[in-house]
């Protein structure tokens, strides 16, 4: 099963990354949760089990 992450800029302009890792479609649909709510720079990124993204600075 392949991992994903999502990093995003929340309304604050905070760098912000997951918690959790995703499958695919849960990580499509919690990315499009973060657009619809006006977060910008959303990105899924694929990891390994175990690794999540640190936010980008």
């Amino acid at each position: 099963m392949q991992n994903f992450a999502l990093t995003w800029t929340d309304l604050d302009d905070v760098p912000r990354s997951s918690a959790v890792a995703y499958d695919k479609p849960s990580a499509v649909r919690r990315k499009q949760v973060l657009e619809d709510v006006g977060c910008s720079d959303v990105q899924g990124v694929e990891t390994e089990p175990g690794q999540l993204p640190e936010p980008a600075v």
